[in-house]
Parts: C-alpha cells; sequence; structure tokens
C-alpha cells in the first residue's frame, strides 16, 4: 500500500487544515488508518486512529475536541481535520495503514506516508 499525505501549511494560531492521504495498491477498507505527527527533536507520536469501516475512532488527549479523523473508503482517503490549532500542534504529520489491529503505537502500522508538514503560528 503506498500512502500519500498532503494538506499542511503555514497557519496562524486558532486557524484550521485539513490533511488529507491517499492511499493506492490495496484494498483500503482492509486497513486501519492512523495519524501520526513527529517535532524536531520529539519521537513520533500519535494523534488519531479510524478503524477500517469508520466505527471506531481513537485520540490523543492533547487534541481530543479539537481534531476529528474521518475516512471515504469510496475514495481511498483518510482525513484529519484540525481546528483551534496550536503552536504546539506544529510538527510533520504522517498518515500510516494498520492491517490487523487499531494502536497508538506507530509500531501497529506497517505502511507509513511521507509526511506533510503543519506549522501553527503564534
Amino acid at each position: 500500500v503506498q500512502l500519500q499525505a498532503f494538506g499542511g501549511g503555514l497557519v496562524q494560531a486558532g486557524g484550521s487544515l485539513r490533511l488529507s492521504c491517499a492511499a493506492s495498491g490495496g484494498t483500503f477498507s482492509n486497513y486501519h488508518m492512523g495519524w501520526f505527527r513527529q517535532a524536531p527533536g520529539k519521537e513520533r507520536e500519535f494523534v488519531s486512529a479510524i478503524s477500517w469501516r469508520g466505527r471506531t475512532t481513537y485520540y490523543a488527549d492533547s487534541v481530543k475536541g479539537r481534531f476529528t479523523i474521518s475516512r471515504d473508503n469510496a475514495k481511498n482517503t483518510v482525513y484529519l481535520q484540525m481546528n483551534s490549532l496550536r503552536p504546539e500542534d506544529t510538527a510533520l504529520y504522517y498518515c500510516a495503514a494498520a492491517h490487523r489491529d487499531m494502536s497508538r503505537s506507530p509500531s501497529g502500522y506497517d505502511y507509513w506516508g511521507q509526511g506533510t508538514q503543519v506549522t501553527v503560528s503564534s
């Protein structure tokens, strides 16, 4: 499965962005999908995940209530709507696909996209 994330950019604090991750080369609906982020000098951290049919979602406490994950299996795409952005949300955001279980750990994912940069100015 190949994943391509896009939609990042520069936004002021309090603003919004919607990230998209397009999948190809596999049966998208067979995969749980996740979003992770990594800031310079920090480890990659979990942001959100969604089950293969979209019925179950997970969020990190730091983004709960501000970010919303969704997916469109007909379009082979997963989204991350990010509202009320904060400077601490600045990071490279990655999408990932997991074949077996939904996970909050990067090690639970089988495929990764290349990342899209989100920068939030104060």
